[in-house]
């Protein structure tokens, strides 16, 4: 297992609250529940879902750090239906930031045989701290990449 890439994850993990924010306050608010499509997540309903996500993403990580191979439960969002979100736009931003904060904090300290330590998912073949935290990175960059592919849409196309 190459360990070198944690110093990168790490840096662009904590650079995701400043990306998110900038790119939602970029975003005329008119066009923050714009839908692609019926059942289609807005850019708010995005944004939302990564702040409401952390807190599962640090009780992974901590159920790794302190089980032997842990199994991971897959959450699982129906695809066909927007999130139910619990906290408003102005709520999450703030949230996701303190926790992704409260993630870095955790992580960063950590010597290399912790990164090494692995977990179950019934997805995946491997499964382990560095491919969570690998995956939360990239989870947080293809929702990035979905909100602003919806910000930049014609509006034309977004009501055919």
């Amino acid at each position: 297992m190459n360990l070198n890439d944690i110093p990168q994850i790490l840096t662009s993990l904590k650079q995701v609250p400043a990306i998110l924010e900038a790119l939602v306050g970029s975003v005329p608010k008119a066009r923050l529940k714009d839908r692609r499509r019926e059942g289609a997540w807005t850019i708010a309903e995005h944004a939302i879902h990564l702040a409401e996500a952390q807190n599962r993403l640090t009780g992974r990580i901590r159920l790794i750090l302190t089980e032997d191979n842990p199994e991971i439960v897959p959450y699982l969002p129906d695809p066909k239906a927007p999130p139910k979100p619990s906290v408003t736009l102005k709520e999450a931003l703030p949230a996701f930031a303190e926790e992704r904060a409260r993630q870095i904090a955790l992580l960063r300290p950590l010597p290399a045989a912790a990164w090494k330590r692995p977990a179950r998912h019934p997805e995946y073949d491997a499964y382990g701290l560095h491919i969570l935290v690998r995956h939360m990175l990239l989870h947080d960059h293809w929702h990035l990449y979905r909100m602003e592919e919806l910000w930049l849409t014609r509006e034309e196309i977004l009501k055919a």
